[in-house]
């Protein structure tokens, strides 16, 4: 972690594409942490509203987008927020849409997700030695969706949708038409390549998530519609963060009420401690100190 002091930031805000900074708040310091999984995307960026609340922003992608979404480095990303005292994830990512009624412009909360990612992210901060395994039959923080969908009325030029089924997929790629059908075939409704290994990490370091998303495109499945483009994808980028911001300054208060009040750590904390599934004996040395960084006292013996 950073040599310099910096304040505790309970509230997490991981930019995807279209969103690299925060607008409208001050800004406070920047931190370039190191971790046992290695450093982030990029710097991590604190800053405070007007009522002193303090805000930590992540670009995804680093700055400049120039990570895939394979090459993101979610492990050292998540642990890095953690280590900055983060309790909840805010997660925003332009997706595709496979329902009609979910336009470009559109924003979208899921409750579901679906894998299509082909093994090659790390996915786990359990390896090499200490085993666990975090529930996670629903992704997303029920109490993180209710603030957000409070202040769904800010949204301009667009709907704001729930409750929706989300695909990732590996990428860099676009899907084909087929594999565009096949999807909506599986019950899914949206399609990016960010949600995982993010949503499984940070239920494992056992911060409350949720991921905001901003449809941008109808993929390739409709028939007569011009297959998705990134000029057209970038121009929908350009419209939802406007909104992406708006909806952000308007989140923030109910944020700060349900994270001080420790209601988005409830069923969370201390949940991986009882996940560990290798005796204690068998434990890595290694593995267990790696670990201390993320979970402090859950695994020594």
């Amino acid at each position: 972690m950073p040599a310099h002091p910096h304040p505790t930031v309970k509230i997490a805000v991981i930019g995807g594409s279209g969103l690299y900074n925060l607008e409208g708040l001050t800004h406070v310091t920047e931190v370039h942490p190191d971790t046992p999984w290695g450093k982030p995307s990029d710097a991590i960026t604190i800053a405070k509203t007007a009522s002193g609340l303090h805000i930590a922003f992540l670009a995804r992608h680093g700055r400049g987008h120039y990570l895939t979404p394979s090459e993101v480095p979610a492990r050292a990303n998540i642990a890095a927020l953690k280590a900055l005292g983060v309790e909840a994830i805010i997660a925003f990512s332009a997706v595709g849409s496979l329902r009609e009624e979910l336009k470009p412009r559109d924003f979208v909360l899921p409750s579901q997700i679906i894998d299509r990612t082909k093994g090659i992210r790390p996915s786990t901060f359990f390896e090499d030695g200490l085993v666990a395994h975090a529930m996670f039959a629903d992704p997303f923080s029920a109490v993180l969706e209710q603030v957000i969908w409070d202040q769904r009325g800010v949204i301009e030029g667009g709907d704001f949708h729930r409750q929706k089924t989300l695909i990732c997929m590996e990428g860099p790629q676009f899907s084909t038409r087929a594999e565009s059908h096949m999807y909506r075939s599986f019950g899914a409704d949206l399609i990016n390549m960010s949600v995982l290994p993010e949503a499984k990490l940070a239920r494992e370091a056992e911060i409350a998530y949720q991921m905001i998303c901003m449809s941008t495109d109808y993929d390739c499945w409709k028939e007569h519609e011009v297959a998705v483009t990134v000029e057209a994808v970038v121009a929908n980028f350009k419209a939802n963060s406007n909104n992406a911001q708006r909806l952000l300054a308007a989140i923030l208060p109910g944020l700060e009420d349900v994270v001080e009040n420790g209601k988005t750590l409830e069923g969370l904390k201390g949940s991986m401690r009882f996940a560990c599934m290798t005796a204690p004996e068998r434990r890595s040395k290694e593995a267990v100190e790696k670990l201390e960084f993320l979970l402090p006292g859950y695994y020594t013996v």
